[in-house]
């Protein structure tokens, strides 16, 4: 009976053995080059943009009777933009963001300088992108279109409030410090009631968490 149970043992034994190495046995070696964090960040973004020159051809005078000296309009105005950018990468190529802009004009003769802030929604879609040697897409190319309403200061010059469209051609290139990205961009402007035409080469930066 002794031998019997030691033999059932040592069956057990041996049966167990190649069970257990195979659960001991090391997993693949992982490289240890291989990234562990995402080299081009997307998601949620902030940005700060800034611009010159903006350009509008045209300048009205929505109420003579308060700026009589203007009362002709002030023909071409330019000056500089600032503003801010809340944003999310939909995908990729795609993204979709809010702004606040100012802009800070001046026109001419006795016109003299006025204030146009706008405010509204833009989207973005890179329609080429070129990767480096990892394989991520640093420098993209894209179109983008915006919309959005209009406050002017002084109330009556070049308006008070009205609505504007805008869009163009942008590059963008995500740099090596993750996170950041640094873009430049050539838009055509349209303030919609003063019926104005204009334009703008901007720049900025984002931030994605």
């Amino acid at each position: 009976m002794r031998n019997v149970v030691t033999s059932l043992a040592v069956l057990a034994a041996l049966a167990a053995g190649p069970a257990h190495a195979q659960e001991a046995a090391p997993g693949p070696v992982q490289d240890p080059r291989a990234p562990k964090f995402a080299d081009v960040e997307r998601g949620l973004f902030v940005g700060l943009e800034a611009g010159w020159p903006v350009v509008l051809t045209k300048t009205r005078t929505k109420d003579p009777a308060k700026f009589p000296q203007a009362a002709d309009g002030g023909g071409r105005a330019i000056g500089l933009a600032a503003g801010l950018q809340l944003g999310y990468d939909v995908t990729n190529r795609l993204a979709v963001s809010l702004f606040a802009d100012g802009w800070f004009l001046e026109a001419n003769g006795a016109y003299g300088a006025f204030d146009v802030m706008a405010a509204g929604a833009d989207v973005r879609w890179a329609f080429w992108g070129q990767k480096d040697r990892n394989g991520w897409e640093r420098l993209l190319a894209y179109v983008h279109a915006r919309g959005g309403y209009v406050l002017t200061h002084p109330t009556g010059l070049f308006g008070d409030t009205d609505l504007m469209a805008g869009g163009g051609l942008g590059v963008e290139y995500f740099a090596q410090l993750r996170h950041f990205s640094w873009w430049l961009q050539l838009d055509g402007l349209y303030v919609i009631d003063a019926a104005a035409p204009g334009g703008a080469l901007l720049t900025g930066v984002r931030y994605t968490f």
